[in-house]
């Protein structure tokens, strides 16, 4: 069955007990492989403590920062694929709401009113990017993924979506595909930046972040267009061994 995302969630999408109009039930969403704060800021992998890791110290990335919800395990890794692959584009709308709740928490809110006050700060930035597909994987797929999330992270938070001032110049084979030492070079020069960024803070949203190789090759044109700061907002952190 194939959801609209405008229809209403009666049941959990994970265990099916009846849960309003949101996705998933409490018990569910209180599961999910939730990321701690022991990780590098810098790319989101777990370590001791939350220290920029050793990797990101040797080369530091075109990013500054990443922020993600959870580690691409079951059933975080069902969800997203259930969006990707089966168009059930009610998650990205649960996955949007939850990227703007980690937002808000970053900033320190504790209670509704702080979070509403956090969501329209000025520690927002000035816009939010979806990943962009290839003309081409936008055609097959029939939408972006990344582009449904950054929608509700946008209207959470009132910052502009930059939709048609990045594209995907190339159809690069897909990253999932490739050992990761090929990615980097797979997405080289994949993207063009048709605005002026300079002194600009950018948001980049997309759905999962292994080698980091397409966000910080994106990262990388968005310095060159004058970006100040970079940051990811990721549903997902797939570790090593993933």
């Amino acid at each position: 069955m194939t959801w609209s995302k405008h229809q209403m969630a009666c049941d959990c999408f994970l265990c099916g007990a009846a849960s309003g109009n949101v996705l998933l039930c409490a018990a569910c969403d209180e599961g999910l492989p939730y990321l701690t704060d022991q990780r590098c800021p810098q790319c989101a992998l777990p370590g001791v403590d939350a220290r920029q890791c050793g990797a990101c110290l040797r080369e530091a990335p075109y990013f500054d920062a990443t922020h993600a919800l959870w580690t691409y395990d079951f059933p975080v890794n069902r969800m997203i694929q259930s969006l990707k692959f089966s168009c059930r584009l009610a998650n990205a709308d649960f996955f949007g709401m939850a990227l703007a709740r980690l937002a808000s928490m970053k900033s320190g809110a504790v209670n509704q009113l702080e979070h509403d006050r956090a969501l329209h700060s000025d520690s927002l930035p000035d816009f939010i990017l979806p990943v962009p597909l290839s003309a081409e994987r936008l055609a097959a797929r029939g939408f972006n993924q990344a582009l449904e999330v950054a929608r509700q992270l946008s209207q959470q938070t009132g910052v502009p979506l930059m939709r048609y001032d990045v594209v995907r110049q190339r159809n690069t084979m897909p990253q999932s595909r490739l050992p990761w030492k090929a990615r980097v070079k797979n997405i080289r020069h994949a993207f063009d930046c048709q605005m002026d960024l300079t002194s600009k803070t950018v948001w980049v949203v997309d759905d999962v972040m292994t080698t980091g190789a397409t966000l910080n090759e994106l990262a990388r044109t968005l310095k060159a267009h004058g970006a100040a700061r970079v940051e990811n907002w990721v549903l997902a952190r797939a570790l090593k061994h993933e």
